[in-house]
């Protein structure tokens, strides 16, 4: 594992008295790990950063150093596919809710783990449920307070679903780990990128690909009755990358099997490894 700007074997470091365990005070993010190469691995890192300045979080090392430190880690773990998970804290200082003295240094923690693809999934489809998204204004930032999430991926498991998609009112945003895309009349429609999003990577490439294959996307708001009514649906995420939605709830998704455009965004992210 890495442990601020050291690659050590895993140990028990977690300090009592460290903000991102006691308040959630820090970033994070996840990497996939495609035959030994972590993808867009520069963006997840650019969005670290932005994260970093949007919660006042110093981190400890420049970009340059922590990519050179993940690509190490991936070599020494041997990982040939899987993630990385990193996340950055502000520190371990006694508990107050204001930010601790100067002298306090953020903590870094990354390590790997060995995740297979998820192409039986991809190929065949899965199923969703909806509930009413009850996190904070701020999901644009990838912190790690992720109690909301937690509680909407735990109804979709407990619904034998692989995701649950998130509503504030009428208005579809993303879902408890991944972004919502639906397809209609043979345009793609997905929340836009503000606050009420995590603006994933994986959506961004998507958005990109799907420039490239001349597919028309709009980035607006939909209700959960588009939702319902669309002829496709498709949700993205790091490792999970693209998986057609069949059904929400108890309603069938156009024909129940992938659609079309879902699949040639699929075979084109694909491409990418």
């Amino acid at each position: 594992m890495l442990f601020n700007d050291r690659i050590m074997d895993r140990e028990n470091l977690i300090n009592i008295e460290d903000r991102g365990y006691q308040f959630g005070d820090g970033i994070y993010e996840v990497i996939g790990v495609y035959d030994g190469n972590p993808l867009m691995l520069d963006e997840h890192l650019e969005r670290l950063e932005r994260s970093a300045r949007e919660v006042l979080l110093t981190l400890p090392s420049s970009i340059d150093d922590l990519k050179n430190k993940l690509i190490e880690l991936v070599a020494v773990n041997e990982l040939v596919e899987g993630i990385i998970y990193m996340q950055v804290s502000r520190g371990a200082a006694e508990r107050l809710h204001e930010f601790p003295k100067s002298d306090v240094s953020p903590v870094t923690v990354a390590y790997t783990r060995a995740e297979d693809r998820m192409t039986d999934i991809e190929n065949k489809g899965a199923t969703a449920v909806l509930t009413e998204d009850i996190r904070w204004l701020r999901c644009d930032i990838k912190t790690l307070n992720l109690l909301p999430n937690v509680l909407a991926k735990q109804q979709a498991v407990e619904n034998n679903a692989i995701e649950a998609i998130l509503h504030r009112g009428k208005t579809v945003t993303e879902a408890s780990a991944s972004n919502v895309f639906i397809v209609m009349g043979r345009e793609i429609y997905t929340h836009p990128a503000n606050n009420f999003i995590l603006n994933g990577i994986t959506r961004r490439k998507v958005l990109q690909l799907c420039d490239e294959l001349n597919l028309k996307v709009n980035e607006v708001t939909y209700t959960i009755g588009d939702l319902l009514d669309a002829d496709e649906v498709f949700i993205t995420a790091t490792k999970l990358d693209v998986v057609p939605i069949l059904k929400v709830d108890n309603h069938t998704i156009g024909t129940g099997k992938p659609g079309e455009i879902t699949k040639k965004v699929l075979q084109a992210f694909r491409s990418l490894y």
